[in-house]
């Protein structure tokens, strides 16, 4: 063992590494008896292919670069594409991200045609949750159409898109399937007689966490939706997933007892206090899939989800066996066999297939390599602290960790908190390269499941309403105090650190805690009127009145919370991080903030990146984000890491 100052330790986990292992797969889906899925791309543009695994176990990339399989629908996007099989093959369905048109390709038979037209108006048209309906000839999916050059100019309808290519050209020849009754919906999920088709819609200032609807409609036999009506959900009742069962039952996950639940026909089948469903951020997430035996796929628990197999009929739950721990909620099934998204604090996330009659598990793609030696990754503590007013503060706690270094003796390691985003959301208890970055070098990292996060339960959920700023603030607070009253982390060295809302917690902490030497803040928001007045797109638009209450109630509510208008707090070092194509939390915010801060003498960063959206992509973005946020920590708290750039602080 060598004897090193934190952050001088010697890591082979470089920012490249990190950055070529970012992203996971997604949008799994069966494609004839083979498994199909999205991956990210870093080192290709940060595009997304669509990656086959053939009959004999390869994978195969169906499209080449620089094809681009992602949907911009309500900007955060849904599932980008569909495939059946006929005699020819693979017909596949996908929207390309640089235009949003949707294409059909045969893979192998040539370039992809187009068969939605482009739009002059705004963000355009756009298309998620395709399904194929081949004896009709058509696509049916979301639609999402600008009508005018402002974010929220835009309504959202079921449509069907004919296969023959005669709408690239006539945005006519798109037959709508619905009518503008709710401002967002998820595609319809027909009945398994083709009778009937399911979907959820939401309205603002929902978010479809706070309550949605779900809706059934009766199919004509020309192939229109008639008689909507909602059957369930509600203002305060959020469904998360509709899909029916091979008998023609109606299977849906509900919040309505405070925990999502398993429901067919409105009976709960597996009443427990944990999460069966999560938050809608992307439209075709899938926490359940119905198998056809009768038995349904679920994800499940409190924080971390198990794979587990529910018989319907007893309540019963038979989780799958092995090594992964977290799942992504993207799960299929064809017949008996379930294929989803696992991975643990020892992989990143591959994609599993489960043989229900066999219950034996296995990777079928996307599988975890070490790209290191594993003695170099982070060994996490599932920790539950406890914040003001006794409440429960759930996190992850990423202490140093290094197979042959260790400080000496009395030194403290210094900490960065993490933020995550949403704020609906959680951080998941998986291998991250990003953090093994920072631990391997002797700087540890703590995980704030704030109050306001999913997987706990409604209750837990519900802290954050009208709390924004407040309770993410205290509870990242607390943590960072505890780990330094143990003795864990050296209280003048800890940093907090967040993207998107996270950057909003990041920003917010530094202007009114007083824990923390310095922060990072990627692509944030900072004020709270412009954003909730315009400078957002429309999904997120009319957020803030459950986060914050509503503007005209409560103005002053949105000044006093906001970084931006506190600048004068802010008194630490900082590095702020900005892509300049971001529509979600767009660099005006940065900008106003960075105003403020002129002539205050503080000494900061700005660091901007073209091309880059809501979320960094690109590999190079993200090595040069990862190097500048250490060199911010090694002057702050004056470490000697190793062949990392100086990043240049102005005051």
């Amino acid at each position: 063992m060598q004897t090193l100052a934190y952050g001088a330790w010697p890591s082979p986990v470089g920012a490249a590494l990190a950055a070529a292992h970012d992203g996971r797969p997604e949008d799994v889906g069966f494609v004839g008896e083979e498994v199909w899925w999205t991956a990210p791309r870093p080192a290709e543009g940060g595009r997304r292919a669509l990656v086959r695994r053939r009959a004999d176990g390869t994978e195969e990339t169906v499209l080449p670069a620089p094809w681009n399989v992602r949907s911009r629908v309500i900007e955060y996007g849904g599932r980008p594409w569909a495939a059946t099989v006929d005699g020819d093959g693979p017909l596949v369905v996908f929207a390309h991200f640089p235009d949003q048109r949707l294409y059909v390709v045969r893979p192998g038979g040539g370039e992809p045609r187009p068969l939605t037209p482009l739009s002059p108006v705004g963000g355009g048209l756009r298309w998620a949750e395709p399904q194929l309906v081949p004896e009709r000839g058509e696509v049916w999916c979301v639609l999402e159409e600008f009508t005018g050059d402002g974010p929220t100019d835009v309504r959202r309808v079921l449509a069907a898109v004919p296969l023959d290519g005669s709408a690239a050209e006539d945005r006519g020849a798109v037959r709508e399937l619905t009518e503008e009754r709710h401002r967002f919906l998820t595609g319809p999920r027909l009945s398994p007689d083709g009778r009937r088709a399911a979907w959820l819609a939401w309205d603002h200032p929902r978010m479809p966490w706070d309550g949605t609807e779900l809706v059934l409609a009766d199919l004509a036999p020309d192939g229109t939706f008639t008689f909507p009506r909602t059957v369930a959900g509600g203002p305060e009742e959020s469904i998360a997933q509709v899909d029916w069962a091979p008998d023609g039952s109606l299977l849906y996950a509900s919040d309505r007892t405070g925990w999502w639940n398993l429901y067919r026909d409105g009976r709960p089948l597996c009443p427990r206090a944990e999460e069966f469903g999560g938050p809608l951020w992307k439209l075709g997430l899938r926490w359940f899939a119905p198998l056809e035996g009768g038995l349904i796929a679920v994800l499940h628990g409190r924080g971390a989800p198990a794979l587990g197999i529910l018989d319907p009929e007893t309540g019963e739950i038979a989780d799958a066996a092995g090594p992964w721990t977290e799942f992504a909620p993207s799960l299929a099934a064809l017949g008996e066999r379930v294929a989803a998204v696992g991975a643990s604090p020892h992989s990143g996330y591959e994609v599993i297939e489960l043989d229900t009659r066999t219950g034996r598990a296995r990777v079928i793609g996307a599988a975890h390599r070490d790209a290191v030696d594993p003695a170099y990754y982070p060994r996490p503590q599932v920790r539950t602290f406890t914040g003001p007013d006794g409440r429960e503060i759930h996190a992850h706690v990423y202490p140093p960790h290094h197979p042959e270094c260790a400080a000496p003796a009395g030194e403290l390691p210094p900490y960065v908190v993490w933020a995550h985003g949403g704020p609906t959301g959680r951080a998941p208890l998986v291998l991250d390269l990003e953090i093994a970055y920072f631990t391997s070098r002797g700087i540890g990292v703590a995980e704030v499941n704030y109050g306001g996060s999913t997987g706990y339960g409604r209750e837990y959920r519900n802290r954050l309403r009208e709390r924004w700023g407040v309770v993410d603030v205290e509870d990242c607070a607390a943590v960072a105090r505890a780990l330094a009253d143990e003795g864990a982390a050296d209280r003048d060295r800890i940093a907090v650190r967040g993207g998107s809302a996270g950057g909003w917690t990041a920003a917010a902490s530094l202007a009114t805690t007083g824990v923390y030497a310095c922060g990072t803040i990627l692509y944030p928001i900072l004020d709270l009127t412009g954003w909730g007045t315009g400078e957002t797109h429309d999904f997120e638009s009319r957020y803030l009145e459950t986060l914050i209450g509503p503007y005209a109630e409560v103005p002053e509510r949105y000044v006093e919370r906001s970084p931006a208008a506190h600048a004068d707090r802010v008194t630490v070092p900082f590095l702020l991080l900005q892509g300049l194509d971001d529509v979600i939390c767009p660099p005006v915010q940065c900008e106003r903030f960075l105003a403020r801060m002129a002539g205050r003498g503080v000494p900061h960063a700005y660091l901007t990146f073209e091309g880059e959206g809501h979320g960094f992509r690109r590999a190079e973005t993200m090595v040069r984000a990862l190097e500048a946020e250490l060199s911010l920590y090694a002057q702050v708290f004056g470490l000697e890491p190793r062949d990392v750039p100086v990043l240049e602080l102005a005051g």
